[in-house]
């Protein structure tokens, strides 16, 4: 995996937030900073609108911002090294190509298509899940820090990639881990409020705990809470998230569909959120021995 960040920028509110943002964790991470903005154009390669003109006009502007993104990274984090990449397509895909083997790729949660035509609230969707490395979508700017990261945890082998990207922000930040394990009751024992609730929820605590075990061990500095809920995961993340400075979940990696590559949950995650999310893949890194 590349030594670098790559960030969509267009010219929006939402993007620049997406860029500080970058630039925050390039400092963390003592990487570079790749800034990309696209010429937007429709399938195909058809201009989005006709003429030599208005084609070197959306160029032009691109570049404006392409500059003052680089000028934002150096007065925000001035020991970061940060170059520019002017690209011309559509941009989910433009994006995906740039983000390749990249530490991460940053986008906004939408846009409002800037000057370069490129619309980033239209791509989250289009680029979680299907990078090999995690995707953090920038849902707004804030000043706020609450000293915890938060990651979704199910018992599988399929979110140890999102463990390890949290665990790594939680360390780079000093910040608490909450690792949510969200479980529901079947149906015939939901509706009759079975005898062996309680077994059932320290059943489901001893699988949380023991996915945590290695992590725990791996990364001691992390302080990592294991919170266990009977309750819907879309939810459950979603308001564990109003407290975090970053919700990490997983994702399938097994289609181009974006619907399919998500998944339900971090699918739900990414529309209800009010937090920055991180989307990662699920063959993007292996558990720890």
């Amino acid at each position: 995996m590349s030594d670098v960040i790559v960030v969509g920028v267009d010219g929006s509110e939402p993007g620049f937030h997406a860029l500080a943002w970058a630039a925050d964790d390039a400092f963390r991470m003592h990487v570079p900073l790749r800034s990309v903005c696209v010429v937007e154009t429709w399938p195909y390669q058809i201009p989005q609108v006709g003429g030599p003109e208005w084609e070197e006009s959306l160029t032009m502007n691109a570049r404006k911002t392409l500059a003052e993104a680089e000028e934002i990274v150096h007065e925000r984090q001035p020991t970061v090294e940060v170059s520019t990449k002017l690209m011309t397509g559509t941009t989910a895909t433009a994006l995906r190509e740039q983000a390749g083997d990249a530490t991460e790729l940053v986008v906004g949660s939408r846009g409002l298509g800037g000057f370069a035509g490129a619309v980033l609230g239209s791509i989250s969707m289009n680029v979680a899940g299907q990078v090999p490395g995690p995707v953090v979508v920038v849902k707004a700017e804030t000043t706020t820090v609450h000293g915890e990261i938060v990651v979704g945890l199910d018992g599988s082998p399929a979110c140890e990639p999102a463990l390890a990207y949290a665990f790594r922000q939680a360390e780079l930040r000093g910040s608490t881990l909450r690792a949510v394990y969200a479980w529901s009751l079947p149906f015939a024992q939901a509706v009759g409020f079975s005898r062996d609730f309680e077994a059932l929820r320290e059943a489901h605590q001893q699988v949380a705990e023991k996915q945590l075990a290695a992590w725990r061990e791996r990364c001691p500095q992390v302080e990592a809470i294991a919170d266990v809920r009977c309750a819907h995961p879309v939810e459950t993340l979603a308001a564990a998230g109003d407290q975090a400075d970053l919700l990490v979940v997983g994702s399938h990696g097994r289609s181009a569909i974006s619907s399919i590559v998500l998944g339900s949950v971090s699918r739900g995650v990414l529309h209800h959120a009010r937090c920055n999310v991180a989307v990662v893949r699920a063959q993007e890194a292996p558990a720890p021995a």
